[in-house]
This record gives C-alpha cells, sequence and structure tokens, in this order.
C-alpha cells in the first residue's frame, strides 16, 4: 500500500516538473518576443529618425555644378548660403556668399550665352543709373565683396572697353529686352536688366564665377 503511494507522489512530483519546465520554457518564449519586438521598435525608430534627418538636410542643401549650398532663413527672408576658401591676412579662411535667389532657379530665369573661362582683373561700365529700391547697391556690392575675396580688383570705368586681347575682364551692365548674360568677346559680358532684375543678373554672374572657382579648386 505504501509503495503504490509512493509511486502516486513521485508521478505527481514529476508531472509538477515537466509543468514548472513548460512554464519556464513559455515565460522565456515570451520574453524572447517580447525583446524581439522591442529591437524591431526601436530600429524602426532610429530609421525613422534617420529618415527625417536625411529629408530635412536634404531640402535645406543641395548642389549646383558642383557647387554646395544651403537654405537659409531669416525672418521672412530666403537666402542661398556657399562658401569658399581665401587667404585674408596671410591666414586662411571661408568667404561666405548670401544669394537672394536659388541658383537652380537663375539658371531658369537668366539664360547665359557663352562660358567663363577665367577670372581677371575686371572693369565694369554701368550704363545707367538704375533705382530699384536700393537692389541695385546691394548687387554691386557683391560683386566688389566677391572680387575683393579672390584678390582681383574691380574697377567702375565709363570710358574703358573691352579688350580684344582678353588682358582683363569687361562686363557691361545695361538694361535689356530681357535679364541676361551673354559673351561677347574673349574677356567681354553684358549683363542685361529687365524691370530691375539687377540681382537676378548680376548674382546669375556670380554663380558663374563660383562655379569656375570650385572647379579651379577641385583641379
Amino acid at each position: 500500500m505504501r509503495k503504490k503511494i509512493m509511486v502516486g507522489k513521485k508521478k505527481t512530483k514529476k508531472k509538477e516538473k515537466i509543468e514548472r519546465k513548460k512554464i519556464i520554457q513559455s515565460n522565456i518564449e515570451k520574453e524572447n518576443i517580447l525583446l524581439k519586438n522591442i529591437f524591431i521598435f526601436l530600429g524602426i525608430f532610429l530609421l525613422v529618425i534617420a529618415l527625417s534627418f536625411f529629408i530635412i538636410k536634404a531640402s535645406t542643401h543641395f548642389k549646383y555644378k558642383g557647387v554646395e549650398f544651403d537654405i537659409v532663413k531669416e525672418g521672412k527672408l530666403t537666402l542661398y548660403h556657399t562658401s569658399f576658401p581665401v587667404i585674408h591676412n596671410g591666414e586662411n579662411a571661408e568667404y561666405n556668399i548670401y544669394l537672394r535667389n536659388d541658383p537652380r532657379e537663375l539658371e531658369k530665369k537668366v539664360p547665359a550665352k557663352g562660358t567663363l573661362l577665367s577670372i581677371d582683373d575686371t572693369v565694369v561700365n554701368i550704363t545707367q543709373e538704375f533705382e530699384c529700391d536700393g537692389k541695385e547697391v546691394i548687387a554691386i556690392a557683391n560683386l566688389v565683396n566677391m572680387y575683393s575675396a579672390i584678390g582681383r580688383d574691380f574697377i567702375r570705368d565709363e570710358n574703358a572697353s573691352c579688350d580684344n586681347l582678353g588682358r582683363y575682364m569687361y562686363i557691361t551692365i545695361q538694361p535689356g529686352n530681357e535679364t541676361s548674360i551673354e559673351n561677347f568677346g574673349p574677356n567681354c559680358y553684358n549683363i542685361n536688366i529687365k524691370d530691375c532684375e539687377i540681382l537676378e543678373g548680376t548674382e546669375r554672374f556670380i554663380v558663374g564665377m563660383l562655379v569656375k572657382i570650385n572647379f579651379d579648386l577641385s583641379k
């Protein structure tokens, strides 16, 4: 009789052991599933952050013909920033440029005939005084500062003309039927301005200079 009771107890304990193992195994599997789901969630979360950063970066940064630009918001004003290395007071520095117009749009809006082959000391002739709510001041200042940064002279001379030997760059800023740039001599350019689009015209020329500078630096 005792033997039967002992056998019954042993079977019960063995059964309980098996059930505990099953419970433990089940708990381990649940924890593994939970950990797996946590890792999947973290992976998706990090991926979303990375994609968001990429989208934001892509929307505020772009390349135009090798030149990198950042879109900068200053209140209601949108500026297009780039920079290039210069020597200032004998030390390496970065010269920053802020355009009012998107270089990608300028290419569509302001046709340019000819290629800017070199950037030399420049003589400019402005055939008439533009009155464009101060835009003309910004436009000329941008050109002067640009030339100063690259160590070139920018001189206004109404008596100068295009040099047939191309020994200096000659720019004429004048009214036109459309805002455009045209190369009419070995190193001579007309910047034609329609309806006070002097910023568009001069900035299109500056972008051409930036492309040339970037190309020269990459050699």
